[in-house]
Parts: C-alpha cells; sequence; structure tokens
C-alpha cells in the first residue's frame, strides 16, 4: 500500500510534459499545474496560432496567460524531495529516429502510442489521457501513432479536412467548401473513403485472381521444366541404351568375324599341312628309292643287277609340284575388303541420320508467352514475317519470328589485331572498308596477311544472331580461331574451319572446305546469320522486309566460332573494289 501511495504522490506532483517532479511549478487558469520551462516552451510552439492549449484538457485561453510561480505547490515538493520522494523511473521507450514523437513532451520525446484525427497531434500514453478521461476528449478520433497528421490540415484555413472535393478529387476543410470550392460535389471524407474502400477491394480481388493465375502460370511452368528434365534424362537413357545395343551388335559381328577367320584359318592350315605331310613321306620314300638305285648303279655282277632292276625301277604315281594351285596374297584379304565396305556404309547411314537427329533435337522448343512489361498486361509486338522457306527440305530449325530473332541477337565488334592491312575499322570497330592504302596496324601473329579478312573479338556459342549489310560485293562467314592466317587456305571457305557466303552482284555462292554450292534467293545488301552452336546449325538469310533462307548448314561444331567479314584475295581471285564496306547492323 506503501508503495501504491509512493506511485500516486509522484503523479501528483510530476509535470505531465516531462513527466519528471515540477520544477518552478506554475498552474494555469485551468488548474493544471506544470514545470514553468516546459510550459513555457510548449506554449512559444502556439505563438503563431494566437491560441494557447492546456496540454492536459485542451482547454485554450486568448490571449496567453501571464503565470507565476506557485510557491506553496514549489514549497510542497521541495519538502516531499525531503521524505525521499524522486522522479518517477525512466523504464519508458524514448521516440527515435523512425518512430512518432508525441507532441507534448518536451525536451527528450517519447513514443506517441496514439494520434489523434480531431487535434490533429500524436500522445503517449501519458499525455493521451485526457483523451480517455475528458468528455469532449472521447469524441475524438484516435488511430495509430502517425507521421503524417499535418497532410490531414488545411494549408490555406489551417482546420482540418474531413470533406472531399470530387470535383477537384482532393480533400478540403469546411471553409474551403463554402469558399473556392462552393457548389462543387462535396462529401464528407468518411463517405468517400466508404466508396473509395469498397473499389480497393475489387481491386484488391482482381489482384489476388492475378496472383493466383501467376501462380498457377509460375507452377504449370515448373511442371514444365520438370517434363522437359524427365524427357531429355529419358532420351539420354533411352539414347545411351541403344547406342550401347548398337556397339554390342558391332562387338558380336566382330567377334563372329573373328572366330569364322580362326575357323577358316585352323580348317585351311590342316589341309596344307596334311598335304606337306603327304609330300614328305613322298619324299622320304624316293629317297629311299634313289639310294636303292644308286646301289644297283654300283653292283658290277651283271646278272644280279639284272635280277634286280625290275622290282627298283617300277615307280608309283607321281605327284608334281605343279599340280597344286596356290594364290598368293590373297587369302583374306577380301574378307578385310568385305569389312571396310560394311564400315563405309555404316558411316554413310550415321551421318544421314544424325542429320535428322540433330534437327529432331533442334526442333525442342517450348512455346512460351513474352513476359509482361509492367503490372497492368499489355499487348506485345507484333510478330514480323516468318522466315521464307530456302531451296533445302525439312522444317527450319531456329526462330520463326521477328521476336524469335531478336531474342538470340547478340552485338559484334570486329578485332583489329585480325583485321588485313588494307582493311579500316570505324564505327566502334562494327564496320570495315577496303582501302587503296596499307593501315598503320601493329604486327600480330593473328593478323591476315593473304586474303582480305577480319574476325570478331568475340567467340559465338550457343544461340546467336547477327546482321550485315554489304555495300558492293563481299563475305559473311565463320571461323574457328585456329583458322590459318597466311596462304590460299587461310581463305574463308577454302578449309574445314570456316564457313562462309560470298555475296556476288547478282546472286550468291557458299564456300565450305574449297566446294562451292551456288545459291540462288532474293538479292539484298543485307544479310542475316543464325547460328546454334550446340545444335550443330548455321543459316544464311537475305533480309529485306522479309528474311528468306538462303542456305543452311547442319554439322558439328567443335571449337568456338567467331563472325568473319572478307572481300576476297588481295592479289587476284575475286578482286573486290576499294570502297567496299560491310557493317555490323543492330537488328531491329
Amino acid at each position: 500500500m506503501a508503495q501504491k501511495g509512493d506511485e500516486l504522490e509522484r503523479e501528483t506532483f510530476s509535470c505531465s510534459i516531462c513527466l519528471d517532479l515540477l520544477k518552478k511549478p506554475v498552474t494555469t487558469p485551468c488548474g493544471h499545474s506544470y514545470c514553468m520551462e516546459c510550459i513555457k516552451t510548449h506554449w512559444d510552439e502556439e505563438d503563431q496560432k494566437g491560441i494557447y492549449s492546456c496540454p492536459q484538457c485542451r482547454q485554450t485561453f486568448i490571449p496567453r496567460p501571464v503565470l507565476g510561480k506557485n510557491t506553496m505547490l514549489a514549497a510542497l515538493v521541495e519538502q516531499l524531495k525531503k521524505t525521499g520522494l524522486q522522479a518517477a523511473p525512466a523504464d519508458h521507450c524514448y521516440a527515435g529516429p523512425e518512430d512518432v514523437a508525441c507532441d507534448v513532451c518536451t525536451g527528450r520525446k517519447l513514443k506517441a502510442s496514439k494520434s489523434c484525427l480531431a487535434c490533429p497531434a500524436s500522445y503517449c500514453d501519458k499525455h493521451l489521457q485526457p483523451h480517455y478521461e475528458a468528455a469532449p476528449l472521447k469524441k475524438h478520433k484516435l488511430v495509430e501513432p502517425s507521421k503524417n497528421l499535418q497532410q490531414n490540415i488545411c494549408s490555406r484555413h489551417d482546420e482540418v479536412m474531413k470533406l472531399f472535393c470530387r470535383t477537384d478529387q482532393k480533400c478540403i476543410c469546411y471553409l474551403c467548401s463554402v469558399d473556392e470550392h462552393k457548389g462543387h460535389d462535396t462529401v464528407s471524407a468518411a463517405a468517400e473513403r466508404t466508396e473509395r474502400q469498397r473499389e480497393l477491394e475489387v481491386s484488391r480481388l482482381e489482384i489476388q485472381q492475378r496472383i493466383q493465375d501467376r501462380e498457377k502460370d509460375v507452377k504449370l511452368l515448373q511442371q514444365e521444366v520438370e517434363a522437359i528434365n524427365h524427357s531429355a534424362d529419358t532420351t539420354v537413357e533411352d539414347s545411351e541404351k541403344i547406342f550401347t545395343q548398337l556397339i554390342h551388335l558391332i562387338q558380336k559381328r566382330s567377334s563372329d568375324v573373328k572366330q569364322q577367320i580362326r575357323s577358316q584359318q585352323e580348317t585351311e592350315v590342316r589341309r596344307v599341312k596334311e598335304l606337306q605331310e603327304k609330300l614328305e613321306q613322298k619324299i622320304t620314300e624316293l629317297k629311299r628309292r634313289d639310294a636303292e638305285l644308286k646301289q644297283l648303279s654300283h653292283t658290277e655282277d651283271h646278272s644280279q643287277f639284272l635280277h634286280n632292276y625290275p622290282s627298283l625301277s617300277a615307280l608309283s604315281e607321281s605327284t608334281h609340284s605343279s599340280s597344286i594351285n596356290i594364290r598368293p596374297l590373297t587369302h583374306f584379304e577380301d574378307v578385310t575388303a568385305a569389312v571396310s565396305e560394311l564400315r563405309d556404309k555404316l558411316q554413310d547411314i550415321l551421318t544421314d541420320r544424325w542429320t535428322n537427329i540433330s534437327l529432331a533435337v533442334a526442333a525442342v522448343d517450348v512455346l512460351l508467352p513474352h513476359p509482361e512489361p509492367g503490372p497492368e498486361p499489355e499487348p506485345g509486338p507484333e510478330p514480323g514475317p516468318e522466315p521464307e522457306p530456302g531451296p533445302e527440305p525439312g522444317p527450319e530449325p531456329g526462330p520463326k519470328s521477328r521476336d524469335g530473332f531478336l531474342q538470340c541477337s547478340c552485338e559484334i565488334t570486329l578485332d583489329p589485331n585480325t583485321a588485313h592491312t588494307l582493311l579500316l575499322l570505324s564505327d566502334g570497330n562494327r564496320k570495315v572498308t577496303l582501302m587503296e592504302q596499307h593501315q598503320s596496324y601493329s604486327h600480330h601473329p593473328d593478323r591476315f596477311t593473304g586474303w582480305l579478312q577480319v574476325l570478331s573479338r568475340e567467340s559465338l556459342t550457343g544461340r546467336c544472331y547477327w546482321e550485315v549489310e554489304m555495300r558492293g560485293r563481299g563475305c559473311v562467314a565463320v571461323a574457328y580461331k585456329t583458322i590459318s592466317r597466311a596462304g590460299d587456305e587461310s581463305g574463308f571457305g577454302f578449309n574445314d574451319k570456316s564457313w562462309a557466303l560470298y555475296c556476288n552482284q547478282t546472286d550468291y555462292e557458299f564456300r565450305y572446305n574449297s566446294i562451292r554450292t551456288s545459291i540462288s534467293g532474293p538479292r539484298s545488301s543485307r544479310v542475316g546469320v543464325y547460328l546454334d552452336h550446340r545444335a550443330g546449325i548455321l543459316s544464311f538469310y537475305s533480309v529485306s522486309e522479309t528474311r528468306t533462307l538462303l542456305h543452311r548448314v547442319q554439322t558439328t561444331f567443335t571449337q568456338p566460332l567467331h563472325a568473319g567479314l572478307g572481300f576476297g584475295l588481295g592479289l587476284g581471285l575475286w578482286i573486290c573494289r576499294i570502297g567496299c564496306s560491310a557493317e555490323m547492323c543492330k537488328v531491329e
């Protein structure tokens, strides 16, 4: 009970502004007491309004009251201090930079627990008490602490804005409604809030529905990813099994051939050895007869000679060596030829079928919609014309629309260290021009010295698409970085390390490994190149209002590729005019 009494005494003799024991206490006309410095600071802030209020009961005074020290109350506080009464413990929470501070507290302010829309001000628990006790204040609307209360005050009339002008779509005060907003469609802010709240709920329902739809789409995409992964894993396993079966079949056939060869070898060797043994027996017999005849020839007794001669002179049937037909160097060579023929046929079949397999892999393409550019879905750009079918049969792998090409497009710059000295690079190393004079390039091992060519700085892997604007005759190519830099074999398309489309005045020709292929198609100054490195697909297009496929290559790329531009050989073959140029263009 004593502790409760001490708390009441502390509360009775504490300033409601600083929450400390009264210092130089003064009493307002409404009867509430404060520290002289606290109430002075509070009223100094209200000087501009010209209306002064009590921080506890909100009673207003005009003019500002003149307050004097309450000597009796001051003496009482001093007496109580001597009896051990201390200030209230500072167990409250002070306002930080991110908090809403109490508008009544002076000095170090406490956190506000509520904001009053009618006052408008924010209060800590101590200074909020009058709103729970004073009848006029109980009607005020209390909300969670807010730093934006000043937005509720009309800057012109310094009144709370409780109305909403639908004509001007803004909050106004009562004085505004009879002044510049007179005759406008005005309602209470609460009524407008109710209507807007209904609209907000509708919007929330629509957003929530969109969230559900997008979540469903995300789930479907996740399922699609799982399906792609499962299908790919299954196909890899099935392919490995099939190729393993093929390998086992070939190994079995190899074993069968080996067994047949060894069996035939054993048979033929046995036959030859049997004949060899018979011949050796004949030789032994003949040598014996020869010895007997030799001995008979040396017999001096004529009668003995004539008596033994008939039995020794008779010979068995002769087997002359010329009767044995030997085919020199033609034992199993026919088998080797037959196996070689089988290998060549398998290679042809694998090469032919490999193209179909690669095209089937490249044709795997999940059709996805374009992502929305913002919170509101907007129609994407209309797809451009599809590339017209080229001379080659079969479905065209790669992009099917303008947006598809844009998604694969890449910016390519040319490498000055590879450019022939008669080539001038400009426009950020995206344009090359054939010049009459040699350029002052430094020596570099990557520089082309024979053919008028240049490679890109970027290495190309994955899916890439770029376009080249040609002025005059020129060559558009891709090549491995290991392509030779000197000699006739260093020209694009004149080796197995580069693929080139030569753009003539009226037609095109494709070259690879010195093999020339004539190409018919609409002649355009712009050429598009699509590369799918992993699928081994290289396509050339004539680009105008449409993209027309000129030529497509299906192969296996073993190294990263570089884009190439060229103008033929420096002296002789396919000479271009001075001033011809080629430029890597921005794909649009």
